[in-house]
């Protein structure tokens, strides 16, 4: 494939920023074209964290662009290619036919009490709520129907490829990103006589939505991946599986369980 209007996008690392200029310069030399405004394939060179940015920079042409990360640290979940491959990853993009692979992306919809108007977002990763240092308390709905009453530090809602992050930590599980449903972990729940929840994570499938309706407040704290939420007068919180999916280019495609295996184990 040549020609094509590559975007890259660095972390400020010296490495990054050096490894950059190299994949740049190999770029054009190739005949492809720096393009940061209307790109088909979008490039992080540094880690995950990276990536992520990326992703939400670019995740209004979702439908128009791919992605593909080189890693200048330890090996990431996101990034297939390595800073010493440079050579080779711009020979694959130039000869290889055009590949892809999608994942599942988590839609996020907030609700507020004082009638400002919805917010909508997507994470690729995972969201999280939480409410400062006091007890959150929440009634968690599965599409129309309430399904605990929530007490607790708060909750972690994670996409299959986000289920290896903070989702991981909590005691969720693993999911395969074949798997088109999203996850939703309790953080350190209240359990007792008074106050029960199922105490285990859920994997919720695409068909259907979670509502979390919150207790009103002014101190709570929600994430989507690396970004924080203003502090306002949430009412509720929405989350279902997108519509749209990211798109990953697989000119050479690390299987997810390798990825894990990397990883969390390592070699024996």
């Amino acid at each position: 494939m040549k020609g094509i209007r590559v975007a890259i996008v660095h972390n400020q690392e010296s490495k990054s920023v050096e490894v950059t200029k190299r994949l740049t310069t190999l770029l054009e030399q190739s005949e492809n074209k720096i393009d940061q405004d209307n790109p088909e394939l979008v490039i992080s060179v540094g880690g995950d964290g990276t990536l992520l940015s990326a992703f939400h920079l670019y995740n209004h042409k979702l439908d128009q662009v791919q992605f593909l990360g080189v890693h200048t640290g330890h090996l990431g979940f996101y990034t297939d290619w390595r800073d010493y491959e440079l050579e080779e990853l711009v020979e694959s993009l130039c000869n290889d036919h055009q590949k892809s692979v999608s994942y599942p992306l988590l839609d996020v919809r907030i609700t507020y009490a004082n009638g400002k108007s919805d917010k909508h977002f997507l994470a690729l990763n995972e969201s999280t709520i939480k409410r400062g240092n006091r007890t959150m308390v929440a009634d968690i709905s599965i599409k129309e129907d309430l399904f605990e009453k929530f007490r607790g530090d708060g909750l972690s809602i994670s996409t299959p490829t986000g289920s290896t992050a903070y989702n991981k930590s909590v005691g969720g599980a693993v999911l395969h990103p074949s798997i088109n449903a999203f996850q939703l972990a309790e953080i350190a729940s209240l359990n007792n006589r008074v106050f029960r929840t199922l105490g285990s994570p859920i994997v919720v499938g695409h068909h259907e939505w979670v509502k979390v309706q919150l207790q009103q407040s002014t101190d709570y704290l929600v994430t989507i991946d690396q970004f924080t939420i203003e502090q306002e007068e949430i009412d509720a919180i929405y989350y279902r599986i997108a519509d749209e999916r990211i798109h990953f280019a697989s000119y050479r495609h690390m299987h997810f369980w390798n990825r894990v295996k990397d990883s969390f184990i390592g070699e024996e």
